[in-house]
This record gives structure tokens, C-alpha cells and sequence, in this order.
């Protein structure tokens, strides 16, 4: 690790299961969630994080919701692209609740890319956005729906989540702060 980053545990395997079983939970309450809402992972950080979210609301009705995932690289403005595996997208999402779901919020960026790869699927009836961490500084105006938790960081620290698609202990989210 670089010397000039302090290492910070945000929270550690438990309090990741805890803000999925809530985040399930917040998702669940709105009149506009009861016909059940597609959960699309951004591809790669929030494919594990929407898988297990998908797992948490069926545990709690009984009815898994549909899920799927975005690449969202012809989208992208503000980077090279990344080698990704495809879209998959299990329902057409006209006239559905669509919730993207991803680790962590920063600059928007990557949710204005996702928002235009959903809107190229069709006219979902409402997207709604829920991420694991919020650390702020946005460039564009994008907001979260739904947050696991919203943390104070600096342009310069790094935001870490490890998360598998089955609960284990060594999930975690760290920040690496930049030191001053």
C-alpha cells in the first residue's frame, strides 16, 4: 500500500449484511416497488452489491426480483473503456420501477452513463438509484434514491469494496485517504 494513504475500515462483513436488509427494506416501501422493481448492476462494482440486494428483497416476499446487469462503456465520457462482459438484461424495462444499483456514488459519472443505457431500453415508468456509499464531490447533479451510507472523503482518497455475490467475512468498504 502507498505510504502516503491512510487505510480506514468504514464497515466491515456485518454492517455490509445489516444496510443490504435495510436497503431491501427501503426499497420495498414505496407504492411504486409493489409490482416488483428490475435491479440492473452497473458491470463491475455493482453486479455483486445487486445480486445480493436481489437475494435480500426475495428472502423478505417470497418473489425475486428481475436482475440484471449494464456495461455502460459506449456511454462513457470520461475514460478509456474497460474490457466488459455484455448487458443482460432480463425484462424489457417500459412502464417498470428500474433501480440502478452500484457501490459507490461519486462524481455521477457513471450514472449518467447508466441512465443513458436504460433510457435506450425503453421508458421504465421510474429509475431510481441506490448505492452501498456516497462520498460526495459530484459533477453532475445526480442524487441517490437509496444510500448504505454517505461518507465525507477528498477528491484524492479512494474508495475500496469488497464484495463477493455471497456474503462472506472478509467483505468490506475502506477508505484510502490521501494524507495532506
Amino acid at each position: 500500500m502507498n505510504a502516503e494513504r491512510q487505510r480506514t475500515v468504514l464497515f466491515g462483513a456485518q454492517e455490509i449484511e445489516r444496510t443490504i436488509a435495510r436497503l431491501a427494506q427501503q426499497i420495498l416501501e414505496p407504492q411504486e416497488s409493489q409490482n416488483g422493481p428490475v435491479l440492473l448492476g452497473v458491470r463491475r462494482g455493482g453486479e455483486a452489491f445487486a445480486t445480493r440486494l436481489a437475494r435480500e428483497i426475495e428472502r423478505s416476499t417470497g418473489k425475486a426480483p428481475a436482475l440484471g446487469f449494464l456495461n455502460i462503456n459506449l456511454y462513457r465520457d470520461d475514460r478509456v473503456v474497460h474490457e466488459l462482459p455484455e448487458s443482460q438484461i432480463p425484462v424489457d424495462v417500459g412502464g417498470r420501477l428500474v433501480l440502478i444499483v452500484d457501490d459507490v456514488l461519486y462524481t455521477g459519472r457513471t450514472i449518467r452513463s447508466a441512465l443513458d443505457a436504460v433510457t435506450d431500453l425503453g421508458r421504465p415508468a421510474a429509475i431510481r438509484l441506490c448505492v452501498l456509499v456516497d462520498r460526495g464531490l459530484r459533477e453532475l447533479p445526480i442524487q441517490p434514491d437509496y444510500v448504505g451510507r454517505a461518507i465525507a472523503s477528498n477528491r484524492g482518497d479512494r474508495v475500496e469494496v469488497v464484495l463477493g455475490s455471497e456474503a462472506s467475512p472478509d467483505d468490506e468498504v475502506v477508505l484510502h485517504a490521501h494524507a495532506p
